[in-house]
């Protein structure tokens, strides 16, 4: 798949942030995520990995915003991690009117609830905070089409993990995509829970 089969304000998106042609592991990544399918992403460092999730999810929203529920949530490991994949997706969707919002630990629960009761199509977030927001009905999953792990090596933190595999409880149906740069035990214990008919796409 090329960059070339992508919605035209994410074309736009890549062409103004210099991206040429996609790398081997985000041709065959989007292409398969593209279609439906439940994904565990695994490459090393410098493959394109968060690019590809990046891209994925924009084109799957279509570049634009949609009534108030959101649409995506994205399970990172920590703070400094969400505040992080916030700007990198702002800096593809400067020129677009989809809402992303990060959620973790330190802030005030009632007030990330009404922040992301206002309308958001995005919700990056740590495990814990956003089982928190599922135990507390902060999160309506109504118009949920996508539940991403970015980066799912920190789920050997015991606690991250068994918060996790908590969250798709509340979830009827949605795409699920897990990357990581390699399986550990508790990433392929997720076949176990939520994602049992996915499919692996490998780049080495």
């Amino acid at each position: 798949m090329s960059f070339k089969k992508l919605n035209p304000p994410l074309l736009e998106a890549l062409e103004r942030l210099e991206y040429e042609t996609p790398l081997p592991f985000q041709k065959k990544v989007i292409s398969r995520i593209k279609s439906g399918k439940n994904i565990f992403g695994i490459a090393p460092e410098g493959s394109g990995k968060t690019t590809a999730m990046i891209i994925s999810t924009i084109q799957i929203l279509e570049s634009e915003a949609f009534e108030d529920a959101p649409r995506a949530l994205i399970v990172v490991r920590d703070k400094e991690a969400a505040i992080e994949l916030e700007e990198q997706f702002k800096s593809f969707t400067r020129y677009m009117d989809l809402r992303i919002f990060s959620a973790y630990d330190q802030p005030d629960l009632d007030m990330q609830k009404g922040e992301i009761y206002e309308g958001v199509d995005i919700v990056i977030a740590t495990p814990h905070k956003l089982f928190k927001l599922f135990k507390a009905t902060g999160i309506n999953v109504s118009q949920l089409k996508l539940f991403v792990v970015e980066d799912a090596e920190f789920l050997l933190k015991t606690r991250d993990y068994n918060d996790l595999i908590r969250i798709p409880e509340h979830i009827s149906k949605c795409q699920y995509l897990v990357f990581t740069t390699a399986f550990n035990s508790k990433i392929e214990r997720l076949k176990d829970s939520f994602m049992a008919y996915s499919e692996v796409v490998e780049v080495k």
